[in-house]
């Protein structure tokens, strides 16, 4: 419930605030998919990726869309799975995650024939959003992960 609502928030910030800021090089964190991994690390594999699957939902039907529903479901599932699993400690498992997302968004993208899916996407907004992602990680994944964890008590 408590992850649930930390990713939703993640959500709203990211499409009210983040995605509205222009950043240098024109990418932007990912915070749905910083929360899922905060939220992933303080509960566990499967918790991690029924989290990461409503939230990868959430995003497909958020408008702006571009892509297939279901998409992000797939990937963020299979992070949230990856996260919880949390194999070589917290560090590790968030690089790995943030890595692995937009490569595995952009491969299943290329297997459903994405026009948005190019090399010149792969070569420069990807890199841009995973430096900004991992820039602004520590902070998602404290707060997530200590919101998140069970027997959290306000």
């Amino acid at each position: 419930m408590i992850g649930g609502l930390c990713v939703l928030l993640a959500l709203l910030a990211q499409v009210m605030l983040v995605n509205r800021v222009p950043l240098p090089a024109g990418g932007a964190p990912d915070l749905v998919l910083l929360a899922v991994i905060g939220a992933a690390l303080a509960r566990g594999p499967v918790a991690g990726a029924v989290l990461g699957f409503f939230a990868g939902l959430l995003v497909d039907v958020m408008p702006p869309t571009a892509h297939l529903v279901g998409q992000y479901a797939f990937v963020l599932a299979l992070v949230g799975y990856v996260a919880g699993r949390g194999a070589g400690g917290p560090v590790t498992t968030v690089v790995l995650c943030v890595l692995l997302a937009p490569l595995l968004a952009a491969a299943v993208g290329g297997l459903i024939s994405d026009p948005r899916v190019t090399m010149a996407t792969l070569t420069g907004y990807v890199p841009v959003t995973v430096v900004y992602t991992l820039l602004v990680s520590p902070i998602v994944i404290w707060l997530t992960a200590r919101i998140g964890r069970p027997g959290y008590s306000t």
